[in-house]
């Protein structure tokens, strides 16, 4: 260990700082500032809050006044039309196909570089035929097929839509036809992927596709009652002959038990089976 060789009354006393206050907390004299400095501060402030008070009042007084009389109201910005549908009747596939089948192929339009031709019903299937083994863009992919109802439509409120596209020309075409539930000729057999797409239309819409392999329900039961997409399906839940004989009456009982399986289900799966691993079924 070290010895202190330091000498008694060899410190030099510290001089307490000047800029600081004393032990009882008061500041010293020359840290307090004029009495002029305040002043002026104060009148800045003020100077602020009579000003902010002067523009609410002039806001004020502007939503009081009434307009004068035959003041015209600034018109409105009227937003950027979109792009509109236009005339395809010079489309060269349009001009083609009228040569081919003359007044089966009706109106064209092009929108945002799409074409789409309505074409008569008893008309599809050669048609199709027809684009499928085009030399210059045979449209050998039947990518969609759809439908809309136009229930205003009395004599053919259906309208029936093919989106067809080639690969090998990579260009896109829409066939449109308008018929009613007794439906057209199914396109099967130019393209087999029409299959399914057909029994959905027929499933959610009730269009019928004469020589159709397989027609019948894709989404729905089989002996269920209605066309859901149809616009006039209602639209909130309705009793009918399979609800009746499919689904139990739901009572105080049922619901409970529905509730506390739902319950032992998300609990087992988030970990409360303490590492089971057996089967989150229960034997009875």
């Amino acid at each position: 260990m070290a010895e202190d060789t330091k000498q008694p009354g060899s410190e030099k006393p510290t001089t307490p700082d000047a800029s600081a206050s004393d032990s009882s907390g008061t500041p010293n004299p020359s840290s307090i500032p004029a009495a002029g400095e305040l002043a002026g501060a104060d009148a800045e402030k003020a100077a602020m809050v009579e000003q902010a008070k002067s523009r609410v009042a002039a806001v004020k007084e502007s939503l009081a006044t009434p307009p004068a009389a035959g003041t015209p109201k600034p018109p409105v910005k009227k937003k950027d039309e979109g792009p509109k549908p236009t005339d395809a009747s010079d489309h060269s596939l349009v001009k083609k196909l009228k040569k081919q089948f003359g007044e089966s192929i009706r109106e064209a339009s092009e929108f945002v570089g799409q074409l789409s031709i309505n074409v008569a019903a008893d008309q599809i299937v050669p048609i199709c035929t027809f684009l499928k083994s085009d030399s210059e863009a045979p449209f050998d992919y039947l990518s969609d097929l759809t439908c809309v109802h136009y229930p205003e439509k009395k004599a053919a409120p259906f309208e029936v839509v093919y989106n067809l596209f080639s690969i090998p020309a990579n260009e896109r075409v829409r066939l449109k036809l308008q018929t009613t539930e007794d439906g057209v000729e199914s396109v099967t057999s130019v393209w087999p992927a029409a299959n399914w797409l057909e029994r959905e239309v027929y499933d959610l819409f009730g269009i019928q596709f004469r020589n159709h392999p397989d027609l019948r329900r894709l989404l729905l039961p089989p002996d269920w009652q209605g066309h859901p997409l149809r616009k006039d399906y209602p639209l909130e839940f309705i009793e009918n002959v399979w609800t009746e004989e499919h689904l139990p009456v739901m009572n105080t009982v049922l619901a409970e038990q529905i509730q506390q399986d739902d319950r032992a289900e998300y609990g087992y799966w988030n970990g409360d089976h303490h590492n089971d691993h057996t089967s989150p079924v229960t034997e009875e």
